[in-house]
């Protein structure tokens, strides 16, 4: 870990610093689907990252969105799993919510993490056993042990026209129960914002590995709790994400869980 830990530093650094160079500057968008979209500065801070991996672990696999799996002739021992810019559709609109996002799994739980915004210098770090922090300073959860006192955050996944009765049906559940429903357009962030008592609950389907690997530690070295829909024990190449402060979380399991 303590040689994990710098890596995953001085890839946020660089990272963040060339999805910097394109902010507000973006000359063309590709779309990798009706609403996925790929900008220059996706490419451009994964490669980064990948060649800061490819010089401190070169044995390490890497799972990364724009580039996929890179497994064959590494080790199994430590998987670095990439989101170069989560949250591409904020970036390519000048939303400035967006982040870098890096887990480190081994065995199928996720050790380290990093999650970095670098427009406004949020930084979000976690180790397995040794708590979650935010720019340098210990964070937890919040207090609030009632749906009824909590705002809440979710996205809304990329087959959403197809399915979007289904998608509307947790709104219709959720938005009586709450103070307020949030969407922001970065997983990462919004797990982020549980861990640090921002917000009390995240909840998104069929979200990808790179999504989620890191938020998921953040959280619960942050003393909150991420399962599936119905409570059992997530895994970031499952379909459901539900981030809590713990306290709420068997109360959103009650309402997520009936519609799935």
């Amino acid at each position: 870990m303590k040689d994990i830990m710098p890596v995953i530093v001085k890839c946020l650094d660089e990272a963040g610093a060339a999805v910097m160079r394109h902010y507000g500057a973006l000359e063309s968008i590709e779309k990798k689907g009706r609403s996925n979209l790929v900008t220059v500065a996706d490419h451009e801070s994964e490669a980064c990252i990948k060649r800061i991996l490819s010089e401190a672990f070169p044995s390490h696999q890497i799972l990364a969105e724009e580039s996929g799996a890179d497994y064959e002739g590494k080790g199994d021992e430590c998987r670095w799993v990439i989101d170069p810019l989560d949250g591409t559709t904020n970036f390519s609109h000048t939303m400035p919510l967006f982040c870098v996002s890096i887990g480190v799994e081994r065995k199928g739980r996720i050790v380290a993490a990093g999650v970095d915004n670098p427009y406004y210098r949020e930084r979000f770090l976690a180790e397995c056993g040794a708590g979650a922090t935010f720019n340098g300073r210990p964070i937890h959860v919040s207090e609030p042990d009632r749906l009824a006192d909590s705002l809440v955050v979710t996205g809304f996944p990329y087959d959403r026209i197809e399915r979007f009765p289904h998608y509307m049906s947790f709104w219709i559940e959720m938005l009586p129960r709450v103070h307020g429903i949030l969407r922001m357009g970065s997983a990462a962030l919004d797990m982020c914002a549980v861990a640090c008592g921002r917000l009390e609950a995240f909840w998104q389907e069929n979200l990808h590995p790179w999504d989620t690997a890191a938020g998921w530690l953040i959280v619960e070295e942050a003393g909150g709790w991420v399962t599936d829909y119905h409570g059992n024990p997530f895994s970031i190449y499952g379909s459901q994400t539900l981030a809590t402060n713990g306290k709420i979380h068997n109360e959103c399991v009650e309402v997520l869980g009936k519609l799935v």
